[in-house]
């Protein structure tokens, strides 16, 4: 159902609106005052749609590098995971500015795996312990790839797990870096 609000009186317009708005179309003339005023309506149902279908991250999606993470307690790590990642992907030159991070805790992002392909569009994924099995994707062994027609998925532990067991980290700074630079 579409919800259209449509007015021209200004007393109208100054009281339902919080925010200056600007037009950039055609202006409707009115024939009650002779003066020129705009259409305003609110978003359509499609407009509503499309702005739910996208997703709220971190960094920069065009490089083709992202980080999927479930962390329900944070918007997306835990700071001593954060302060991990950000120094384990700064020894391969990136940052958290250059790649882009999605938890999939935040209850906006879908856990869906097309939708995701289809929004990020990354050529390296890597799943810092999320299930591949989650995501509706084959079992994919932890520090184990899966190369796709699209992309690379590298299955690896959370920062979590890694810092309770010096051997899975090292087991991941191993891949992760050959993953990374090839």
């Amino acid at each position: 159902m579409e919800n259209n609000l449509i007015t021209t009186n200004p007393i109208a317009l100054q009281t339902l609106m919080s925010e200056t708005l600007f037009s950039m179309g055609q202006a409707d003339a009115v024939s009650d005052n002779h003066t020129p005023t705009n259409r305003i309506e609110t978003p359509s149902a499609a407009a509503n749609q499309a702005a739910l279908e996208e997703f709220i991250y971190k960094g920069d999606k065009s490089t083709g590098v992202l980080f999927i993470l479930r962390y329900p307690e944070f918007p997306y790590f835990s700071p001593a995971a954060e302060e991990a990642f950000v120094k384990t992907i700064g020894a391969l030159q990136l940052h958290s500015g250059n790649v882009a991070i999605v938890n999939l805790a935040n209850p906006h992002n879908p856990n869906d795996w097309k939708r995701i392909m289809d929004f990020f569009q990354p050529k390296k994924i890597t799943l810092l312990g999320v299930d591949p099995i989650s995501l509706n994707l084959p079992a994919i062994g932890h520090n184990a790839y899966m190369h796709g027609k699209v992309a690379t998925v590298f299955n690896t532990f959370s920062f979590e797990e890694m810092f309770s067991d010096l051997n899975k980290k090292k087991l991941f700074w191993t891949e992760f870096k050959s993953f990374i630079q090839s």
